[in-house]
């Protein structure tokens, strides 16, 4: 700003019918001051952002640091994760597999689940859905029994019989 007043300044003097040397040389001299004092408060500026620059540099360098060994801990931690997980799966798989052998009234197809709760809760359903349908059958057993063998065989009472009727009877007529 100061710098386009400086040239305007000049111009105008230039279209102007020049004035003695002396105040000329004042002028002149009084510009050259303040451009010199505005290049060195430029220069502090300067100076001050380079040094605003190279500090958000090393802040920007520290951060890129942390942001690699975050990464690093992220990508162990993932590695970590999926051993984890397999792991996790087999010893699910193992905890079903015993769940089975030692329920052998339960079909195998009934216990299922990735995770142990899930394996516990499908095998107690499956105990649940056994036990009713080994009532049902008790009770369907129960209501259909047939007396084993065929009734006891006894001789006619034949006290209550007249001697005609016992005559009869003997001869094998009817009564």
């Amino acid at each position: 700003m100061l710098v386009d007043e400086v040239r305007q300044k000049e111009d105008l003097q230039e279209d102007q019918p020049s004035e003695p040397d002396y105040i000329e040389t004042q002028e002149s001299h009084d510009d050259a001051d303040r451009l010199e004092t505005l290049l060195a408060q430029k220069d502090e500026e300067l100076a001050r952002a380079n040094a605003r620059i190279a500090e958000l540099d090393e802040i920007v360098l520290g951060r890129d640091g942390e942001i690699a060994s975050l990464k690093q801990s992220f990508t162990e931690l993932e590695e970590k994760l999926a051993v984890t997980n397999d792991s996790l799966s087999k010893a699910v798989a193992s905890y079903k597999s015993m769940v089975i052998r030692t329920n052998p009234d339960i079909v195998e197809e009934l216990i299922s689940g990735d995770t142990i709760e899930l394996v516990n809760e499908s095998s107690e359903k499956a105990r649940s859905l056994i036990g009713k349908v080994r009532q049902g059958l008790e009770t369907e057993i129960a209501s259909g029994r047939v007396p084993a063998g065929a009734p006891e065989r006894r001789s006619p009472d034949l006290s209550t019989l007249s001697p005609r009727e016992k005559i009869q009877y003997g001869i094998g007529g009817k009564k």
